[in-house]
C-alpha cells in the first residue's frame, strides 16, 4: 500500500511538473525602430532651366524634400516637385511653385523609387546653385 500511495505521488508530481512546461511562446525577435535616412543633392539651375534627383525608399512611411540653400539669392523663387519615379519620368505628387530657401514638401511613401525637381519657371535672374535634402527611411 505504501508503495502505490508513493507511486501516486510521484505520478501526481510528474504530471504537475509537466503541465508547467511547454507551452511557452516562441521568443520573438525585437523589432527595429527604421532607420530615417538624408540624401543631399545639389547643383545649378539655368534660367528657365530644371534639374531632377531620384532616391529609393526601402520602407514606408513619411517622406520630406527640403530646399537648404539657394545662392547667391536665398529669397529666390524656384519650383519644387516631389513626385514618383518611373525609370523616365517624375510623375508629379506634390509641388510647391513658390518655393525658396527652407519651403519642403512632405508626403507618404511606400517603398520605391522617387523624385525630387526643382526648376525655374521664370523668376530667376541668375543662375542659382541649390541644396536639396531629402529624409525618408
Amino acid at each position: 500500500m505504501l508503495r502505490l500511495i508513493f507511486v501516486s505521488v510521484v505520478a501526481i508530481a510528474c504530471s504537475l511538473t509537466a503541465a508547467g512546461c511547454g507551452d511557452d511562446d516562441p521568443p520573438t525577435a525585437p523589432v527595429e525602430a527604421p532607420i530615417e535616412i538624408s540624401e543631399t543633392f545639389t547643383g545649378t539651375l539655368t534660367l528657365l532651366g530644371a534639374s531632377m534627383h531620384t532616391f529609393t525608399t526601402e520602407r514606408a512611411g513619411q517622406a520630406q524634400v527640403q530646399i537648404e540653400s539657394l545662392a547667391p539669392d536665398s529669397a529666390a523663387v524656384v519650383s519644387l516637385i516631389f513626385g514618383t519615379w518611373n525609370g523616365n519620368n517624375c510623375q508629379v505628387v506634390l509641388i510647391k511653385d513658390d518655393a525658396t530657401t527652407d519651403s519642403s514638401l512632405v508626403g507618404n511613401a511606400s517603398p520605391g523609387s522617387f523624385c525630387v525637381r526643382v526648376s525655374d519657371i521664370g523668376r530667376l535672374t541668375e543662375p542659382t546653385a541649390y541644396t536639396i535634402t531629402v529624409l525618408h527611411f
